[in-house]
């Protein structure tokens, strides 16, 4: 741990992740370095290691703040609404996804970060993952009162691996277009919000 006070550190972090964050508007997370990271930062890339010894546990950390703003939406749509039905539950799920676009990008080298992680950051991941689980389950309880237990845990073991397979099919580039009309495959577009509302929907009957 560096030296320094704890709002020191923190603010250094926040440096760290707000650069990370901001070159991946524009970069692959493959081509992302720390070097990269440190040039946006005001020091050099040798004290990112004081605070996280991989690029990995930069991003993990950066999709568990995804994942804590997309809790919140969640926690919003349970606040904000006294009922709701089942196509209302899929539209506003539907909605609360496609803001996390980061997120939902993220997920496509999530082996990697969790593999190239210590175990105290992915644990602190897994806590962030854990409660958007767990706030999901409580909107589905106020919302779907006769929905079983098991019912609900199904759903959610259901939807969070659909939650990994989003962006591939919402983010196709020219290249796998042209490979898709080479194999006559072609490919119809379908935004996170359609195929999230169209999927949760089917699921919740």
């Amino acid at each position: 741990m560096p030296k320094g006070s704890i709002e020191l550190v923190n603010s250094r972090k926040e440096e760290i992740l707000n650069a990370a964050e901001e070159l991946y508007q524009t970069k692959s997370f493959k081509d992302i370095t720390l070097n990269d990271i440190a040039e946006l930062t005001t020091f050099k890339r040798t004290s990112i290691y004081n605070y996280f010894e991989t690029k990995e546990e930069i991003f993990l950390i950066l999709n568990k703040r995804q994942y804590e703003a997309w809790v919140s939406d969640l926690e919003k749509i349970i606040q904000n609404n006294k009922n709701l039905s089942k196509d209302e539950i899929a539209k506003n799920i539907a909605k609360s996804l496609e803001k996390r676009e980061d997120m939902l990008r993220l997920m496509m080298n999530h082996f990697n970060m969790e593999a190239n992680s210590r175990l105290e950051v992915l644990a602190e991941f897994k806590a962030a993952f854990g409660n958007s689980m767990k706030t999901l389950n409580r909107l589905l309880e106020k919302f779907c009162p006769d929905m079983e237990e098991n019912d609900r845990t199904k759903f959610i073991y259901a939807l969070f691996p659909f939650i990994y397979g989003i962006y591939p099919y919402t983010t196709v580039s020219d290249k796998q277009k042209e490979a898709m009309d080479k194999a006559d495959v072609g490919f119809i577009y379908h935004s996170v919000y359609e195929i999230t509302y169209n999927s949760v929907k089917m699921l919740l009957n």
